[in-house]
């Protein structure tokens, strides 16, 4: 039995877009089914799951999955949410694992990643995806805490934060205030998982990511995604929501327009 999978609450306001899904599987693992049969179960995902054995010594991960269309698969949560992310994100996750194959081919594998692999790994593990207002955007780059939570809290209903990087899912198992997203901008016209994975497909590029086009987000602040948080004074903590290191222009970069 994979570890970890009972602990999941799947009421959880940030797991409801992969609750049908996620659940389903879950029960497979706890009844029994090694975890990678379990999600090769669902028969959605253009890969195949297999035992971490079959990686081949000495072979990166990222290559093996490029060459072969099989991913590693271990027992446990990060490898359970990494899952459910190739069943929703098949498009992203393909074209996150072609850049980072097309890296490894370039420079090997370095004690150091480099900016690019640093940036791919970045958003694959610890991304969420947000479709939010200009206004929202622009304040969550500034860490402008007041006005993102308090003053435009309103607007966080035209918003839609949905959680990416398996890591940070596995996190969130365990939830506590410090847990902080790599937050990336989505431009698709549609809410639907299917609609976002699309435009991430077209909108990645190594170049990008390697500048780390992303804002910090202490999740459990979103409003409705915790208790307390009502409160104007949860957000007064801050080690946790941490004011910008230096003040002025933000980046252009960070701020990117949607049609």
């Amino acid at each position: 039995m994979a570890p970890g999978l009972d602990d999941i609450d799947w009421t959880a306001p940030w797991l409801s877009p992969w609750r049908a899904q996620g659940e389903a599987v879950a029960h497979r693992v706890l009844a029994g089914v090694a975890q990678p049969d379990a999600l090769n179960q669902a028969a959605v995902a253009p890969v195949c799951f297999v035992p971490q054995s079959e990686l081949p010594a000495g072979m990166a991960y990222e290559k093996y999955i490029f060459d072969v269309g099989r991913v590693p698969t271990r027992d446990g949560l990060h490898d359970f949410f990494n899952g459910l992310v190739w069943h929703s994100f098949p498009l992203t996750k393909k074209r996150l694992n072609q850049l980072q194959a097309t890296q490894i081919a370039r420079t090997g594998i370095q004690p150091e990643r480099g900016p690019a692999r640093d940036g791919l790994t970045v958003f694959d593990e610890n991304a969420a995806l947000l479709q939010a207002p200009d206004a929202l955007w622009q304040a969550l780059v500034a860490k402008d805490w007041q006005r993102v939570f308090v003053d435009l809290r309103p607007l966080w209903v035209q918003a839609r934060l949905v959680l990416f990087g398996h890591a940070l899912m596995e996190k969130l198992v365990f939830p506590r205030k410090s847990i902080t997203a790599h937050v990336y901008r989505v431009c698709s016209a549609g809410h639907a998982l299917a609609d976002m994975d699309a435009w991430l497909a077209h909108d990645l590029h190594a170049d990008k990511l390697a500048s780390k086009p992303f804002a910090h987000l202490p999740v459990l602040g979103v409003p409705g995604w915790w208790l307390g948080n009502e409160a104007p004074a949860f957000y007064d903590d801050v080690s946790v929501f941490r004011p910008p290191k230096t003040s002025g222009r933000v980046p252009s970069q960070f701020i990117p327009e949607c049609p």
